[in-house]
């Protein structure tokens, strides 16, 4: 029989083997080297994309921004400019008011009753004056709760002192402006001041 000897082919064989394995080895490893570069190139651009659309959102909410603050501003001038508008409507429908007031002011004097000083805020009067008697005083406040101008009249002091040997009364009366429906004074008034 003859002797064949197999082992060099196995030596040759695990050389080979050995050989591809090392070569698939090193084929791997870059091609993993690449893949990591190439993942690392493709996330740095998506981060830098998100970069700049982000400075390019956060530039237009800053227009934005800038827009909404001057929008506040123009609706806080709007709400400035119909305050103004709505105490100009009420000074020119209260102008009749005052010269119907001095005149229920005149016409509600009794006789033997002046008076000194008279103040306004908003629709709460003051009066101050001298009248020859209390019942003077009495009757101005029946005129006042009687007039269509004036209502709610109440006697804050009331001193009796004497002037040249007559007696004469020094008064403070409070009372308020009846409130007017529109409609009442521009049928009242027929247009005229």
């Amino acid at each position: 029989m003859a002797h064949i000897n197999l082992l060099p082919w196995r030596e040759e064989l695990r050389k080979q083997k050995q050989k591809e394995f090392v070569t698939t080895t090193v084929v791997s490893a870059v091609f993993a080297v690449l893949l990591v570069f190439a993942v690392h190139l493709f996330v740095n651009g998506k981060i830098s994309f998100q970069n700049y659309r982000n400075e390019f959102l956060q530039s237009e909410i800053n227009i934005l921004d800038k827009r909404i603050k001057r929008i506040e501003d123009l609706e806080s001038m709007k709400q400035g400019l119909l305050a103004r508008m709505n105490v100009i409507q009420d000074l020119q429908s209260s102008r009749p008011e005052s010269v119907h007031m001095m005149d229920e002011l005149v016409r509600s004097l009794p006789d033997g009753v002046f008076i000194n000083t008279f103040t306004q805020q908003n629709r709460n009067l003051t009066l101050k004056g001298v009248a020859q008697s209390n019942a003077r005083v009495s009757d101005y406040m029946r005129n006042i709760d009687s007039s269509e101008w004036f209502s709610d009249p109440r006697l804050d002091q009331i001193r009796t002192t004497e002037d040249n040997r007559r007696r004469i009364a020094n008064f403070t009366l409070r009372g308020s402006q009846r409130a007017r429906d529109k409609s009442t004074d521009e049928a009242g008034s027929g247009g005229e001041l």
